[in-house]
């Protein structure tokens, strides 16, 4: 299988259970909820998305022809170290993408592998880590996993729609928009009120890294 990455990248997880963690975001191009085109955003499923994942002309992106060659440049990236090895599969939507060929070598390769999934296509088994950030209910058939991440507040669904659903751990993530400060107001009274749910703040924008 050839992958097509827009780009690959070490930082600070930024946001969700594993804030302040090295890794290296393995970004894949594609997403099943928009084109990534600015002009049909408002016919998407995701009209907030913040992301670029057109193309494979990020930092270290391109064409992979197969997982071994994907992997040996996600190491090449981690740099030296094989001490807590940490990958985040991410897009886009990487589930279009990730199979098990990828995941084996990445584990054959001492890496632990974290994905970031809208929820909407059931993934390979044995991946370590499943953050499930939903968007649209009518399209979420995955529903269990280690971290659901809800960005906060969404016109369409709300906390309620998840609470019952088999995740270890419940983020609401205000929305990084025009009216953010109303957003972490809102997102932090329902913690307090709703102590199930914690709060994620993206951490990397407020910092200045990727």
């Amino acid at each position: 299988m050839t992958y097509s990455v827009k780009e690959i990248f070490k930082t600070l997880q930024g946001e969700g259970f594993y804030t302040g963690r090295a890794a290296v975001f393995c970004r894949f191009t594609g997403c099943n909820f928009w084109n990534g085109n600015n002009p049909d955003r408002i016919n998407s499923v995701c009209k907030f998305c913040d992301t670029d994942f057109i193309g494979i002309n990020g930092c270290n992106g391109g064409k992979f022809r197969s997982a071994s060659l994907l992997v040996k440049e996600i190491s090449r990236v981690w740099g030296e170290g094989d001490f807590s090895r940490y990958v985040v599969l991410t897009g886009g939507e990487p589930l279009l993408q990730l199979d098990s060929d990828l995941l084996n070598e990445l584990h054959n390769n001492g890496f632990e592998v974290g994905v970031e999934t809208n929820g909407s296509i059931i993934p390979p088994k044995n991946i370590d880590w499943i953050c499930v950030s939903p968007k649209d209910l009518n399209h979420m058939v995955l529903r269990e996993g280690n971290e659901l991440k809800l960005v906060f507040p969404q016109d369409s669904i709300c906390p309620d729609n998840f609470i019952n659903m088999d995740f270890q751990h419940f983020y609401l993530q205000p929305m990084y928009s025009d009216n953010l400060s109303l957003n972490i107001d809102l997102a932090v009274d329902y913690c307090k009120k709703n102590p199930k749910w914690r709060l994620s703040l993206q951490t990397h924008k407020y910092i200045g890294i990727p």
